[in-house]
């Protein structure tokens, strides 16, 4: 059994990348006065605007670019893992990839996972400026000797993304974290908790959603356990959110009710 400390930064990026990465380095200094192994920022975090157009296409960066590079700067000087939604370039001149990074204490990149679900619905159209991921992709990273999968935003309502990092035979995560620009409307909030609760009951996962703060976002952000109780939650304002991930309560959650396990149908990517 093993424990991980995380920090959720509940904040509102802006379209200046080098006040964003003031943010975050902030945060990460917050989070290691706290305990915090792992530090989880909302989606977009290196450059936001409400609107998707080509603004975000200019200031994508590749992976190597200033951002990441100061990232990987603030893991090495506070010690903390960091997973950080960046807009990443892409591999035409008009598009861009909406990208989480993951980045050790050490400084170096453990992993990225790029957006598979793009929020082509409630009248936005992602698509037109992102580049899709691959459906493939299975990002579980390791800290603390915890693993932890990384999903983004819309992937939520898709129950397959959460039940593949969680029922993966080999590398199962032991707690998923979701970093999203989930957008205010009639609804949303109770489809946010109700579905990031949904996620941790049916694959009895811990579960970490990371919202944006308003004025775009509903921010939200909250920490759920195998059981989908909440354990810890923010409101709409910007703030750090503390909790410690037990696998102990996993196994103790997977005795009662081994539905994982019980499970009779394979996910399987389609194109």
């Amino acid at each position: 059994m093993t424990t991980l400390t995380i920090a959720s930064a509940q904040f509102a990026p802006v379209d200046d990348t080098a006040a964003n990465l003031e943010t975050v380095r902030a945060a990460a200094v917050d989070a290691v006065a706290r305990g915090a192994q792992l530090l989880v920022t909302p989606e977009y975090t290196s450059y936001f605007t409400p609107e998707i157009d080509d603004r975000f296409v200019a200031a994508a960066e590749p992976l190597d670019g200033p951002f990441v590079t100061g990232l990987r700067r603030i893991a090495r000087s506070t010690g903390v893992a960091l997973v950080v939604g960046v807009a990443e370039a892409g591999e035409t001149p008009d598009r861009f990839r909406n990208t989480l990074v993951a980045v050790a204490p050490d400084g170096s990149l453990l992993s990225t996972y790029r957006k598979v679900h793009l929020y082509d619905a409630f009248g936005s159209r992602e698509s037109d400026r992102i580049e899709p991921g691959d459906p493939a992709q299975l990002p579980v990273i390791e800290v603390g000797g915890v693993r932890v999968g990384l999903e983004t935003c819309y992937d939520l309502r898709f129950p397959e993304v959460t039940r593949r990092l969680a029922g993966a035979e080999d590398g199962a995560a032991d707690v998923v974290v979701l970093p999203a620009e989930w957008v205010r409307g009639p609804g949303k909030e109770h489809h946010w908790r109700t579905l990031l609760t949904a996620r941790a009951i049916e694959n009895t996962v811990w579960v970490v959603g990371v919202g944006q703060a308003p004025p775009t976002g509903i921010g939200g952000s909250v920490a759920l356990d195998p059981s989908g109780t909440a354990v810890a939650a923010l409101g709409a304002e910007p703030g750090l959110l503390v909790v410690t991930v037990d696998t102990a309560v996993t196994r103790r959650v997977r005795g009662v009710n081994p539905s994982l396990s019980l499970r009779r149908y394979a996910v399987v990517p389609r194109d």
